[in-house]
């Protein structure tokens, strides 16, 4: 039988994507859990990095890389919000300044390693919790050599209540974290669906050409209107689900995916049905869920399986 651990064995080695001007995109295939995407920026004085990775020995691996790339140090890491496969790898940088949100920086001092239990078959290493030392509400600035970078809070909770998207208005080039996943399921099972609905609206006024997602392959804008199909996929389930009291695990073993199955993480609907339920119910966007309670049923969506993730 293959174990997640013997799949992890022959998972793509990460590629970089020279983007221009100094940027680059650090990706991990196939996307699925745990396999995220790095923004690099190459400058005069050392490097900058949106996001780490998950494990010592995927943070090596990228230390490496970023050696190849440039003799300078990273000074600098952007973290897009607080989940584990975008900065349980920041310890491995320790001259940088790491940047987030003030709520990423509370999730990551709260949660600590926490994600590691969900993953069991995964060798994590020894991570030190590293949290962004410098943080902001709405927006923030940071300059790659002579290149601008917005820094731009979400409005309302949306992948988690702590996300951040990397601006670069000149190359018409965003890192957009974890709000857009290309090939993989979105997940707002710590976030809302109304608020990601809202941010990835957004997303489509800045006019990005080139959009680095936080997991899956470079893309342009037009995944974008992919993930609000998803979203309003979820919602019209959830609405006939819950007015009919079924619960969302039933919920999610009876729908049709559709073109959706093809998405890698397709457990992730049972999470975002519990999201979803709990908006029918009028609570407010981002309140907390019983996180542990839901990984069990996406296990037991998955006949009892676990998460499959190959970091």
């Amino acid at each position: 039988m293959t174990t997640v651990k013997d799949a992890a064995d022959r998972v793509p080695a990460p590629t970089v994507q020279d983007l221009g001007n100094g940027f680059y995109t650090y990706v991990q295939l196939d996307g699925s859990w745990g396999l995220n995407n790095c923004g690099i920026f190459v400058g005069r004085t050392g490097a900058l990095l949106v996001d780490t990775v998950f494990t010592v020995s995927r943070a090596r691996a990228l230390s490496k890389t970023l050696a190849g790339l440039t003799d300078k140090r990273v000074h600098t890491i952007v973290n897009t919000h607080h989940h584990g496969d975008h900065t349980y790898g920041n310890f491995a940088f320790p001259d940088a300044v790491v940047i987030g949100h003030q709520r990423c920086r509370e999730a990551v001092l709260a949660t600590g390693l926490e994600t590691t239990k969900w993953f069991p078959g995964v060798d994590f290493g020894e991570i030190r919790v590293m949290p962004p030392f410098v943080t902001f509400q709405d927006s923030l600035t940071v300059y790659c050599d002579d290149y601008r970078v917005e820094l731009r809070a979400t409005e309302a909770p949306a992948h988690t209540n702590n996300d951040i998207t990397a601006w670069v208005e000149e190359l018409g080039l965003l890192f957009a974290g974890d709000l857009v996943f290309h090939g993989g399921t979105p997940f707002v099972v710590m976030g809302s669906i109304e608020g990601l609905k809202r941010s990835l609206r957004s997303l489509q006024e800045y006019g990005a050409s080139t959009i680095v997602p936080g997991h899956g392959t470079l893309c342009g804008p037009e995944v974008i209107r992919d993930q609000l199909d998803y979203l309003e996929f979820v919602q019209d389930l959830a609405r006939t689900s819950f007015d009919a009291g079924v619960p969302p695990l039933e919920a999610a073993h009876a729908a049709d995916l559709g073109r959706f199955a093809e998405w890698t993480d397709s457990e992730r609907l049972v999470g975002n049905l519990h999201r979803a339920y709990s908006e029918l119910r009028g609570e407010a966007l981002g309140t907390p869920l019983d996180y542990d309670a839901i990984v069990d049923e996406m296990v037991s969506f998955n006949d009892g399986r676990p998460l499959r993730c190959l970091a």
